[in-house]
């Protein structure tokens, strides 16, 4: 009797053991475990292959050169300081008279109109030699016809029209000065709209933000690129800037005196790889003959070698280790980019990579073919943005890793 009851009370016990088993791996089994551990495996920076290029410097003044939309295609040479800028500076008195009184293709714009005092100012400035647009009492100009004088026959008289009409004189050229430092134009003072004073000072590194600023309007650029004009009173006038129109030369301004020597910003459509690039530069201080001439010769051969340097070279091959990936239990996989990825650029030129990981990356499996990050290159790149995809699969951790990792 006694022993039955035992073998019951066994039996019982038996029973419950095998229930807290099945209990305990049924919880193993579908306890949720730790997501995936990711790590990026890539550079946040890669350089393009090859030796930095050896652009064609001027030999004297500062200058800069600079890709437009190619963050590491920047390089300077000179000392990189505040040096007097001449008629460059009406880039700025052209910029701000936009930025007030934007343009829409074929639209002339407000008009002003010419006073006496204005054409006794004219034959004043051109007694002192500075370049003037002739001008006539009751005359009409539109803004964009005085824009037109500004930018190409680069007149000094209208430089300082345009600055009285956007309220008066100490108004614009304040706001000439608070423009620069929104720019991040650290090295540059304005002290008049046209550039004749030397205290209108600037750097080569300095301009070269104005130029891509002002090339982005849309106006401002099809006015830097006219050869010539047909004004008021004037008749045809011609553009000082006698690259426009040659070799993919498309602006921008001019500058010249004594104390600036020879000075251009230039801007240069160039074609790399199928693809319609902007070079930007400018060049000051030259004096290596008539100082106009001086500056054309200087920007041309660093504009030219700047656009020879340019090629799309492959900075990341397909297959590329982008992130590793780990599961709990310690067992790794890792994903690689799915296509090659090509930048625009300059040999050695650093290239920043962004690698944006997919909200599904962050679960415990992993498919083999998962698309676990996106990854995009800074720049001209093609393509823009490639996947990150699983190289295998990743299950979830084994049941022993489970049992030990239950309590």
């Amino acid at each position: 009797m006694l022993a039955r009851s035992w073998g019951r009370v066994l039996g019982v016990l038996a029973v419950l053991v095998v229930l807290l088993v099945v209990a305990v791996a049924w919880r193993a089994a579908s306890e949720a475990p730790p997501p995936t551990r990711i790590a990026r495996a890539l550079a946040t920076s890669i350089s393009l292959p090859g030796r930095p290029p050896v652009l064609a410097w001027p030999s004297e003044g500062e200058a800069a050169v600079q890709v437009e939309g190619v963050a590491g295609a920047f390089a300077s040479s000179g000392a990189r300081a505040p040096v007097p800028i001449a008629s460059v500076a009406k880039v700025m008195t052209a910029y701000l008279t936009l930025l007030a009184h934007p343009l829409a293709p074929g639209q002339q714009g407000f008009k002003l109109t010419i006073t006496p005092a204005n054409v006794g100012e004219e034959g004043q400035r051109v007694a002192l030699d500075q370049s003037v647009l002739p001008v006539r009492s009751g005359e009409r100009i539109t803004e964009r016809q005085a824009l037109q004088a500004l930018l190409l026959p680069s007149a000094n008289n209208i430089a300082w029209l345009l600055a009285e009409h956007e309220g008066g004189l100490r108004a614009f050229v304040a706001r000439m000065n608070e423009t620069a430092k929104r720019l991040g134009m650290s090295a540059t003072t304005y002290t008049d709209p046209s550039g004749f004073t030397p205290t209108t000072v600037s750097s080569a590194s300095d301009q070269l933000r104005l130029a891509r600023a002002a090339m982005r309007l849309p106006v401002f650029a099809e006015l830097a690129n006219e050869r010539s004009a047909r004004l008021p009173v004037a008749g045809r006038v011609l553009n000082y800037n006698a690259l426009v129109g040659e070799d993919g030369y498309v602006g921008v301004k001019t500058g010249s005196d004594d104390a600036a020597g020879g000075c251009l910003m230039f801007a240069k459509r160039a074609l790399v790889a199928g693809r319609t690039v902007m070079v930007l530069g400018v060049v000051l201080g030259q004096r290596a003959g008539p100082l106009v001439d001086a500056a054309l010769f200087s920007a041309r051969r660093l504009g030219d070698s700047a656009a020879r340097a340019l090629r799309m070279e492959t900075v990341l091959p397909a297959g590329s280790r982008v992130l590793d990936v780990s599961a709990a239990d310690g067992r790794r996989t890792f994903a690689a980019s799915a296509q090659a990825m090509r930048a625009l650029g300059w040999g050695g030129m650093s290239v920043r990579v962004n690698v944006a990981v997919a909200p599904s990356a962050k679960g415990n499996r992993v498919r083999a073919g998962q698309r676990l990050a996106s990854v995009s290159l800074e720049g001209i790149v093609s393509p823009s943005v490639t996947a990150a995809l699983a190289t295998r699969a990743l299950g979830g951790p084994s049941l022993g890793w489970r049992l030990s990792h239950l309590f």
